[in-house]
Parts: C-alpha cells; structure tokens; sequence
C-alpha cells in the first residue's frame, strides 16, 4: 500500500510555503506586485486627465477666431495710428455685432451686411486696480478715415454715423475710427455677436436686474414682471437691445442699460467664484471663446488668460461705466455729437492713464458744455420714429455740416482733478 504522505503535492502552491513566516519573501513578492498594479493605475488615471485637460485647452484655443483681417489693415495705417503714452496700461475695444447670419437670423432679416450694435472702450489700468468702460452711442456723427471695404474697394473719408464704419469696414475702421476721435490707441479688440452674448449669459446661469415696471415687448422678444429677475440668455439679450418699451426710448437709455447690465454680470463672476472653479469656469470659456473674434495677440487660451488675469481681482466699486459726453446733433436731433470740451477731458483721461469719477446725473459742469443748454441725458424730446430700425438699418449716412469733433490738439500732459462724467460703477444696484 502507497504512502500518500509521502507523495509530494502537485501543481502551484496555494498559500505561502511551509515554515515561511507571514513577513517571508512570498509575502514581499505580492505587496510588491499589488503597488506596481496601483502605480500604473494612478498613472493612467494621470495621462487620462492630463489628456482630457489637453483636449479642453485644444478645444478653447481652437474656439476663438482671430481677426487676420483688421490686423493687416491696421497695419497698413500703423503710421496714423496714435502712440503709447503709458505702458502697462490696456485699452481694448467690445464690439457687439448684429449680425442676422446663421442662428440670428430671427432677430432680423440678413441683408449680408453687420452694424456695431453696441461698442465700448474698455481702459484697465496699468496697476490693475480699475477699470473704465465707455460708450459710444451707434448714432454719434463722427469723422470716419479712408477704409477699405470686405471686398478690398476703398471708401474716401467722411463725415457719417458712428455706426457706418463698422458696416463697411468691420473692426479696422471702427477702431481707426476711435482712435481718430479719442487719440486713444487701442491694443485689443474683441467682436461678439447676439448668439454668443446669450451663451455667455447661460453659462454663469443667468443674471439678476431690477425691473421698476413690467416689460412687454414683441421687438424684442421679451415679457417679463416688474421687481427683480434672473434672465436667461434670451432674455437678457432682449433686455439689452430693447428701446422702444423702456426707459425714454433713446439710445441714452439703452446704454445705461446695458452698462447696468455687464456690472452686474461682471459682479456675479466675482460673487460666485466662476474664476476659481473649473467646473464653473469652463462653460464659461467655452461659451465666451466659442463667440469671439478676436486680434491675433488675443486669440489663443493664453492671451485671454493674460488678460483676465490681470483684471479678476479689480473691485467691482472700481469698474466703471459711462457714456462718452453726447447730445442731440444740431443738423438732426435723431443724431447725437459730442459735447466739448467734456469729451476731449475724458479721452485724455483715459490716454494718460488718470483717475474719473462717475455720478448717476450729468455733472453741472458737462451741462453748461452743452451747445443745447440741457441735461444730455433727457431725451425724452426725441421722435418716437428714430431714422435707424432694428431690421432695416440706416436710411441714410450723410447728415449735413460737421460739427466740433476730434481729440484736443495740445491736451494737458497731467490732467488733475479727476473730472466727473455721469455712470455707474458695477456695485450700484439697479433696485437702489
């Protein structure tokens, strides 16, 4: 009879051998094999995010659009343009297109062509420690330079609507435009369209403003109660543009209106931590770069970032917004042109790089400038029946005999005290 406990097992073993204590070699072995499983695990878990990270990025920076165009042209003027006073200082120009193409054609017929619905001159300061936003109204005559059109054909200059420039010359000659009437040298553009400012708005989840009485307007696509309301894209975009149901129905109005608008929107970035929250932030970004043209220096992730940068921890008491100095046209009250000398202290301001203070009512001292002798911002006078529709466009450009325009030839070097223009800061409430 065999002795099977004499016979040797087969097969691998199943537990540690005999005698080996539980610190022995085979118990190495496994702690061994389980840490180099894990160290791969967390590395592809790394290249997996690191991967996604890169896709996002690729994906930002592949969004935005770079203005190629305007920089050639830009370039061919270089010469007219005017120069840097204070380095470190950024003056950038928003222009808001409306352009009826693609996914706006409901908000007006596409006639081929696109207008400057709304352009500020945003100046941050070379310290970083404020910001100033200012207006131009679509209807300030001013004197447009020789441009050339998107079909290379080349306009002479003249005297027309501040608006004008941009139909035939698109962000080139609407920023020599600007230049030519503040002596202000813009180093950044930026151009959004009605689709992407509504993106915008949905992406930080809406925007909470102050209606003192309900809003019905079938132009603007826009029903809403009186008291506070979040809106949406949609809304807020209607609530932007809408002039005939609010306010005094002049384009004063609007743009205060707008200007309201963007500080508080400006202020819910801060207030809910949209640009220290990733998961915030990149709808943010992708909203924002999926609706810009932007010049070469600003088309990229980085450009932006730089620029944001440099901006975020400006308080929002310290963002201001204003209208430059305006009044009725005298040739045509539907019109506006600038009140001087107000306008020239401003521009100079902001070419120096100096201080302005803002109040909600027209300062004393800007109403007595008035060729007209009233409050510029009471156009509660003007025709119902504004020259410009929403759909149509302008009827016609030229409006008679220039007026007073243009920077001031020889502007102090050192401008003091701070002048006071009439706006707001992205502070004040709406409701208050």
């Amino acid at each position: 009879m065999t002795d099977s406990a004499a016979t040797p097992p087969t097969g691998p073993p199943t537990g540690p051998p005999s005698g080996a204590s539980p610190t022995g070699a085979w118990r190495t072995r496994r702690r061994r094999r389980w840490l180099r499983n894990a160290a791969i695990g967390v590395a592809l878990l790394v290249l997996a995010a690191g991967g996604a990270g890169w896709v996002a990025y690729h994906k930002l920076d592949g969004n935005i659009t770079a203005d190629d165009a305007a920089a050639a042209e830009l370039a061919r003027y270089d010469k007219e343009r005017p120069g840097v006073l204070v380095h470190g200082a950024q003056n950038l120009l928003l222009i808001g297109s409306d352009s009826r193409a693609g996914g706006n054609g409901k908000y007006g017929r596409n006639d081929g062509t696109q207008r400057s619905d709304t352009t500020i001159l945003l100046h941050v300061a070379a310290d970083r420690k404020s910001a100033t936003a200012v207006s131009f109204p679509r209807d300030l005559m001013v004197d447009v330079p020789a441009c050339h059109q998107r079909d290379g054909s080349e306009i002479e200059p003249m005297f027309a609507m501040f608006n004008y420039a941009f139909e035939v010359g698109g962000s080139a000659c609407t920023i020599r435009t600007v230049e030519k009437m503040t002596g202000v040298r813009i180093d950044h553009h930026m151009v959004v369209d009605f689709q992407g400012f509504k993106d915008m708005v949905d992406a930080v989840d809406g925007v909470e403003v102050c209606l003192d009485k309900p809003i019905d307007d079938a132009d603007a696509h826009l029903k809403l109660a009186a008291g506070r309301r979040r809106l949406d894209g949609e809304q807020a975009l209607g609530y932007v543009r809408a002039r005939k149901s609010l306010g005094n129905g002049s384009d004063t109005d609007r743009m205060d209106r707008q200007q309201r608008f963007l500080g508080a929107l400006a202020t819910k970035m801060q207030s809910s931590g949209v640009l220290l929250n990733p998961a915030k932030l990149y709808p943010v970004l992708d909203a924002a770069t999926s609706a810009l043209t932007t010049d070469p220096g600003l088309a990229s992730l980085r450009g932006l970032y730089d620029l944001v940068r440099g901006m975020r921890d400006i308080p929002a008491d310290r963002i201001q917004f204003l209208t430059v100095p305006r009044e009725s046209y005298i040739y045509n009250a539907n019109r506006d042109q600038l009140i001087q000398p107000a306008a020239d202290r401003l521009f100079t301001r902001i070419r120096t790089d100096s201080p302005v203070a803002v109040t909600k009512e027209t300062p004393a001292e800007v109403r007595a400038e008035s060729q007209q002798g009233y409050d510029s911002s009471d156009e509660s006078g003007m025709s119902d029946e504004s020259v410009y529709d929403e759909d149509e466009g302008y009827e016609d450009y030229e409006d008679g005999k220039p007026g007073t325009h243009g920077p001031s030839a020889s502007p102090s070097p050192t401008p003091s005290p701070a002048p006071t223009f009439r706006g707001n800061t992205a502070t004040q409430d709406a409701c208050g």
